[in-house]
């Protein structure tokens, strides 16, 4: 018999790729944090020696999900400023919060806060776009997750720098050196939008993503009022300024593109852009509902992502799918659009492949990492199973989460964390809720 480091036996299987298959009384093989094989549970019996078994007979397995935007450490302002428009809401309530209080000691512990939630939630890779990217790298490092770390880029100075130069000095430092080939975090550029940079800036930026063959983020075209500015203001709507210099291309991911014509759609789809969909913030802030199937079927790759916890309110990737799928529903009409199989391929293979890891993540096949989600099927309103994947996509919630692992790593077993203090984290949160109170008073 050969040894393995883990076998994993649950009911029900899904790879993703291939699409629209589910495995039954399968086992996933991983050995030195990669999956090695993946047989009949039969026949891994006969063939490996295992020195951990895990059986799950009522549960799910499946990649680990993928969240392709948020703002971790804003976990820390959550439901500081709701019931907001998004100018307001940035003007009132998080903007002269995060001019008080960010910190590298906040971005830390906020960072914490959501990579905690998102674990025991089934997220295992995050993209990250916030202030203090070094510190999300390295407490991603220490807590074992897998992130893309964003670096911010604005005109303004903030706590972590004081002008575009910096920024984009501090954003080349990160993207350089110290993560290059590194198992669990790669890095990208994240200019904040068109209206935070000038266009020196971003030649600046898209000769150094140009020359180190790095990914850009952005958020674009999130509201109306966006793309009604930027026209008032530079006759231009800002896809068609990001086109005319020279960012558009396979390595950009645009944040929300909830309002896109379709000259746009056509471009985003010839170009190779990804679109991160985060549709309950999109809800939240009234920014409109992105024609998500009118997007899929131009061909046009679309992955979902939470947005951050100042604007959602929670980083639950398993709600996001279902609202995902439930509005692209309603929004074309067509109850067979965004399927229950296609909303998971989009929060897991879609979403690695817009962060560029199609090839380490986002599918159970042998060669990738062991970054896998089991959720439990067994509670009354997951029951009866006649699809174990429409009852993930429109059943199930973050508690039902089991087992999570990241690398081959177990970091939640049965429920529980197995590497994060959570006493310690609620209370550095409970103080930093002090703090950011003070500010609204």
């Amino acid at each position: 018999m050969q040894h393995c480091d883990t076998l994993i036996a649950p009911r029900w299987c899904v790879p993703v790729e291939p699409a629209n298959v589910i495995l039954t009384d399968h086992a996933v093989v991983v050995n030195d944090g990669r999956i090695s094989d993946i047989l009949p549970l039969v026949d891994a019996r006969k063939k490996y020696q295992a020195s951990v078994v895990i059986e799950k007979t009522e549960h799910l397995l499946i990649p680990g999900l993928v969240n392709a935007h948020t703002h971790a450490a804003m976990s820390l302002m959550r439901g500081l400023a709701d019931d907001m428009p998004l100018k307001i809401w940035l003007r009132d309530g998080i903007w002269p919060a995060e001019e008080r209080w960010v910190s590298a000691e906040m971005v830390r512990d906020g960072t914490e806060l959501a990579i905690a939630e998102m674990i025991a939630g089934g997220t295992t890779c995050f993209s990250d776009q916030y202030f203090f990217p070094e510190v999300v790298a390295e407490t991603a490092v220490d807590l074992h997750m897998r992130a893309m770390v964003g670096t911010p880029i604005i005109e303004f100075p903030t706590a972590w720098a004081k002008d575009p130069a910096e920024y984009l000095s501090k954003a080349n430092d990160l993207v350089h050196d110290p993560y290059n080939d590194h198992p669990l975090i790669s890095t990208c550029y994240a200019p904040h939008s068109t209206s935070a940079l000038s266009d020196e800036s971003f030649l600046e930026l898209r000769v150094m993503a140009d020359q180190l063959d790095v990914r850009v983020q952005i958020h674009l075209h999130e509201s109306a009022a966006e793309v009604a500015t930027a026209l008032a203001q530079t006759g231009r709507r800002p896809f068609d300024r990001l086109l005319d210099l020279g960012l558009v291309n396979a390595s950009l991911l645009a944040v929300h593109a909830v309002h896109l014509n379709d000259a746009e759609i056509e471009a985003f789809a010839e170009s190779g852009v990804s679109i991160a969909h985060c549709p309950r913030s999109n809800l939240k802030l009234a920014s409109g509902i992105a024609p998500v199937a009118k997007y899929r079927k131009a061909g046009i790759n679309v992955a979902i992502g939470t947005d951050g916890a100042a604007s959602n309110n929670v980083l639950d990737m398993l709600s996001e799918m279902r609202t995902t799928a439930l509005l692209a529903k309603a929004v074309s009409e067509d109850a067979s659009t965004v399927s229950a199989h296609e909303a998971l391929r989009m929060a897991t293979l879609d979403g690695a492949t817009a962060l560029g890891l199609a090839t380490e993540i986002g599918s159970l096949e042998v060669g990738k990492w062991a970054d896998l989600a089991c959720i439990d099927l067994s509670r009354l309103h997951s029951q009866p199973v006649y699809d174990p994947v429409s009852q993930l996509v429109y059943t199930a919630r973050a508690d039902q989460v089991t087992d999570v692992w990241i690398a081959g790593r177990h970091l939640l077993d049965n429920g529980a964390l197995t590497h994060i203090d959570t006493n310690n984290l609620l209370a550095r949160s409970h103080e930093w809720r002090d703090r950011f109170a003070s500010t609204q008073a």
